[in-house]
């Protein structure tokens, strides 16, 4: 029984739901500036996370061909027969129809609309259609993983203004030096499940200067956050830092031959840049 929920729970992706979860509390905290509603702030976070479960166990389902060639995702409890494709399809429905009932119970229709549309994105647009025909499917992807943030803001606002719209921005840019640096080291795997990635289609050269392009902007774009007057100097201190840094890095990629060694650098650095921004905009409104 423990091995089988196990299983089941592994297709939800937990690494990848954790992270949408706390974006969410991000924008949910930056949005009540100290007054945190907490029947709002579950239901949020129930809500949420298991519409987004729901699209990483569909997806699971959808990749199961491709993902029986990468090492990465050959054990995949769809992938290796350990738990039968339309069982994982109802699994889902059974996750999406519940969290959208929640969505739409007690918070408020912007976040079940959000909700959706990052759903078809993650689910259709970009499982479905351009993560196999493009290395533009990145981008789409990088779209329903902004979305969670802005649910969060928006459960409390009502509304999508200046604020929900540059935390939206700064979450599609962190996420593409963190795919792209995935896509540097596990570039073979990626070429033998015929998947266009960037550093397949354009080669690594490019690629590294997609990923410095990228983490200058996203590095910009949070402390935009300040400058509209949304977070204060401690924030800034410390993401400003913190952002230098990885724009170094980035920078240094672009003279570096050690690629694999510096991609991997890049992808571990980019979660301590999204745990670190989570946090610091999670406790900004103490901290001024």
């Amino acid at each position: 029984m423990f091995n089988t929920v196990k299983l089941y729970y592994s297709l939800t992706k937990p690494g990848v739901l954790f992270g949408n979860v706390i974006t969410s509390a991000a924008g949910f905290f930056l949005a009540s500036k100290g007054h945190i509603d907490l029947w709002l702030l579950i239901s949020v976070f129930i809500g949420t996370s298991l519409v987004i479960a729901s699209a990483c166990v569909l997806n699971n389902y959808l990749d199961q061909d491709i993902d029986r060639i990468m090492d990465r995702t050959k054990k995949r409890a769809v992938a290796d027969g350990a738990i039968d494709g339309y069982k994982a399809v109802i699994f889902s429905a059974v996750l999406g129809v519940s969290g959208a009932a929640i969505l739409y119970l007690y918070t408020n229709y912007l976040v079940l609309i959000l909700g959706l549309i990052g759903y078809i994105t993650y689910v259709v647009l970009y499982g479905m259609l351009s993560k196999r025909l493009s290395y533009y499917g990145t981008l789409v992807g990088s779209v329903s993983g902004a979305i969670p943030i802005l649910s969060g803001y928006c459960a409390v606002t009502g509304r999508i203004d200046a604020a929900a719209t540059l935390l939206f921005i700064i979450l599609f840019l962190w996420q593409l030096p963190e795919f792209y640096s995935i896509a540097v080291y596990r570039m073979s795997e990626y070429k033998a499940a015929n998947i266009p990635v960037i550093s397949v289609v354009k080669g690594i050269k490019q690629t590294k200067i997609h990923i410095f392009v990228a983490t200058v902007g996203f590095v910009v774009s949070t402390v935009m956050l300040t400058i509209l007057g949304y977070t204060g100097y401690i924030y800034l201190g410390v993401m400003g830092a913190l952002g230098l840094y990885w724009i170094k890095l980035g920078f240094s990629g672009l003279k570096t031959k050690e690629n694999d060694q510096w991609a991997r650098g890049m992808f571990k650095f980019s979660l301590i840049m999204l745990l670190t921004f989570s946090f610091m905009v999670s406790i900004d409104y103490f901290l001024i």
